[in-house]
């Protein structure tokens, strides 16, 4: 046991609820899978803008016509964007399903 550095502050010995426990394990989840999923959503934001832009002065680089520039750059942007929202569904559906899965087995 710790002792306080104040002798005159009560030492209190508390022992662990077991609801209380998982509640708090819980709402910590539950936090922590809403963030994951907004920091996703901002990567995928970030990489849609930088190759976008890469696009973009990649073709002014080459002296192309600027609608041609833009054109392709809302392309690679649209795509990027597309295929990294499909990938953050994906990666849900295959959570959902991987603990169903094993909540399943469990009850097997």
């Amino acid at each position: 046991m710790r002792r306080p550095s104040d002798q005159n502050q009560p030492c209190f010995e508390f022992e662990p609820d077991p609801k209380l426990e998982a509640f708090i394990e819980a709402r910590a989840a539950a936090k922590a899978e809403a963030q994951a999923f907004q920091w996703r959503f901002r990567l995928v934001t970030i990489e849609t803008m930088m190759l976008g832009f890469l696009v973009g002065a990649a073709g002014i680089a080459l002296q192309k016509p600027p609608y041609l520039i833009l054109r392709a750059a809302v392309m690679v942007a649209a795509g990027c964007f597309a295929s990294g929202i499909l990938l953050i569904g994906m990666t849900g559906a295959a959570d959902k399903s991987a603990k169903w899965l094993r909540s399943w087995w469990n009850r097997r």
